[in-house]
């Protein structure tokens, strides 16, 4: 897991820890030190933590004009004894959602496993967003962690899509992309 490094094509036109908007702002990054886990295995030291023990996620794109951000993700999501949702929700993306970001793409193919609890703060997440006219999407979660989040019917919530091509697009082009996919629902 120490070679899984966050996606870096887009780190010349954004930087969280350089953002002032970002909750990672100002925070400094080893290349060599590795000090953060899941479970026994290291993992790159670029990654952010937020408070879980098991997933670390890195913003890698935010564009507060049009409302959205990018957030890759590594490790285990575990909401039935972390309860990474809380700290994602209270760490993260309510500072993000309180700067007007709306819309989300949460890249997951690095999301190992998945192990729920309540729906409340999915709930919570999606009903802010949506009244915004947002929506929520993770691109590219492995197969046996999509089931477990589909058997707890949190695809309600968080659209599951597939464009395992999306290192190839611009952060506004993969926006697009998905924003499109939506507006069209809407029209129909």
């Amino acid at each position: 897991m120490h070679n899984i490094e966050p996606f870096y094509n887009w780190r010349h036109i954004y930087i969280s820890e350089e953002d002032k908007h970002s909750p990672f702002f100002g925070r400094t990054y080893s290349e060599f030190e590795y000090s953060h886990t899941v479970y026994n295995y290291y993992i790159h030291p670029q990654w952010d933590d937020f408070g879980s023990r098991t997933l670390y996620i890195k913003i890698l794109f935010a564009d507060y004009d049009a409302h959205y951000a990018i957030i890759e993700m590594l490790g285990e999501w575990n909401d039935a004894i972390e309860n990474d949702i809380m700290e994602l929700k209270r760490e993260v993306l309510d500072p993000l959602f309180s700067e007007h970001i709306t819309k989300y793409i949460l890249i997951t193919e690095n999301v190992l496993n998945f192990h729920s609890s309540d729906k409340e703060y999915y709930q919570e997440w999606f009903e802010e967003v949506t009244e915004e006219n947002g929506w929520i999407v993770a691109l590219n979660m492995p197969l046996a962690t999509q089931q477990d989040f589909k058997k707890q019917k949190l695809n309600y919530y968080i659209e599951l899509l597939e464009i395992p091509e999306w290192r190839v697009f611009k952060p506004q082009h993969l926006f697009k992309k998905i924003d499109d996919m939506f507006a069209k629902r809407l029209s129909t």
